[in-house]
């Protein structure tokens, strides 16, 4: 029986495990700076939320949800800083950097589906528009604006930045490019900041203003309130596809899939370790992202019987850690045998197999209604006999006879058989009938060697 704990300390619920690992975050300095941010983000937050319901503008709900990713994006930064300070656990093997990753693909989903929910509502407002107030329209715009470039360009957001880079470009992106080379083509002063691939969160931050501000003045010049709903379903459109790659790149990271840049310099390196001295064969090999910037993988290498281990899992792990930090490797013996003969044990009188002779005879108790033209029972209603004249027929038993020629092989194996006539002169003809006589028909083609076929010929 156990031990009996008579104060043991209770488990802390989830709420208090929050904490904990709250305050571990908030120790580090680095920290304050995001925690500051994030409560500036909640003030701005109220605040657009109030001009939005003023205003009755839907566009710049759509825009006030953009603040609100960046609330999302300040979260994964910290969940970020904790990765970093936590250790590997015995639970979490790999780390906790699939943490960081399960942030940013619920911040892109979760930011897809304000999105989805602004269109709805502008589906809506199609078929009743109301009346859009411009008084605070084009404050709210540009508090949001000067707001979300702030926090982007001050905070290096790590996750986020990786996976804008790794993931495909967006649609926005893709048209953005192509206005700027022509614009480069006039003014080649300006590829340095046009031509490499922008951000995405400061580009979609920069067309929900622009779309914003064109919204105010055909507002304010022509009461065109329809105008409204449809930046708010450009701003939302626009969302969804910035988003969207995002999503499916951290995606196929949290399915365990191994990235398709990285494919043609693994098969590369595994060709390498295939050639290496006593590596006879490279199996199930798995390689899969870990984390950002993180891949993992594993594999088996089965090498000769004279090979060293260490030193073959040395040059492997030399090859493949240039591109695989978390690796795997097992090694193992090639475990070829010899194929034995027979895996049953065989008797001692069994392996003198020259002393004894298999001959097929046929059966006494049919020997009264036998024929002797084709050695099977004749019936008056049977059918034509299925065996006939070269065939001993069905009706026959083994009868084992002493053999007593000579052993032609080494090994105890004789393959001649017994003169059939010496076999009909130790009295086995049948009662009632003349050895020559009875077996005449039956037995009169019967090779007496082995090796001959039926007719009496070597066989090839």
């Amino acid at each position: 029986k156990g031990t009996i704990h008579l104060f043991r300390k209770s488990q802390r619920s989830l709420v208090g495990k929050l904490t904990h690992e709250f305050r571990l975050v908030a120790a580090d300095r680095r920290s304050w700076k995001i925690l500051l941010f994030g409560a500036i983000n909640l003030i701005c937050i109220g605040f657009l939320l109030m001009w939005c319901s003023s205003t009755n503008s839907i566009a710049l709900t759509a825009y006030t949800y953009l603040t609100i990713f960046d609330l999302f994006s300040l979260v994964t930064c910290l969940i970020s800083y904790w990765v970093m300070m936590k250790k590997p656990s015995p639970v979490y093997s790999f780390g906790f950097e699939r943490f960081e990753v399960l942030a940013v693909f619920a911040s892109t989903v979760l930011a897809q589906l304000g999105a989805l929910f602004i269109l709805k509502e502008s589906a809506e407002r199609f078929l009743e528009q109301p009346e859009i107030h411009t008084g605070r329209l084009l404050v709210g715009t540009f508090v949001a604006l000067f707001f979300n470039l702030f926090t982007m360009l001050s905070i290096r957001n790590k996750p986020f930045a990786y996976v804008s880079e790794a993931a495909s470009t967006s649609w926005l992106q893709e048209h953005v490019a192509d206005l700027s080379r022509s614009i480069c083509g006039i003014i080649p002063g300006l590829s340095s900041i046009f031509l490499p691939r922008m951000n995405p969160f400061v580009l979609i931050d920069i067309a929900g203003a622009l779309a914003l501000c064109i919204t105010y003045m055909l507002i304010e010049i022509n009461n065109y309130f329809a105008v409204d709903t449809a930046s708010a379903i450009a701003i939302a459109l626009m969302t969804f596809g910035t988003m969207y790659p995002m999503s499916v790149y951290s995606g196929k990271v949290l399915l365990q899939t191994t990235p398709p840049h990285v494919i043609g310099q693994l098969d590369k390196l595994l060709r390498e370790v295939s050639t290496l001295d006593g590596v006879l064969e490279v199996r199930n090999e798995h390689f899969w992202t870990l984390g950002f910037g993180t891949l993992a993988g594993s594999v088996h290498v089965r090498i000769r019987r004279d090979a060293n281990e260490q030193m073959v899992l040395a040059h492997v792990t030399n090859r493949l850690y240039t591109l695989v930090s978390t690796l795997t490797v097992q090694i193992f013996k090639d475990d070829w045998i010899r194929p034995t003969l027979s895996s049953v044990p065989i008797a001692n009188n069994i392996l003198n197999l020259s002393d004894h002779h298999i001959i097929p005879m046929p059966s006494l108790k049919s020997a009264d209604n036998s024929n002797p033209v084709t050695s099977t029972p004749a019936k008056p209603s049977s059918p034509p006999p299925e065996f006939s004249f070269n065939t001993p027929g069905k009706n026959v038993s083994p009868v084992i006879l002493l053999n007593t020629q000579t052993k032609p092989y080494g090994l105890g194996f004789n393959h001649g058989s017994a003169p059939y006539g010496s076999v009909l002169n130790q009295g086995l003809g049948i009662p009632g009938m003349g050895a020559a006589q009875g077996f005449r028909t039956g037995f009169a083609n019967v090779p007496s060697r082995y090796g001959t076929n039926a007719r009496g010929q070597p066989r090839p």
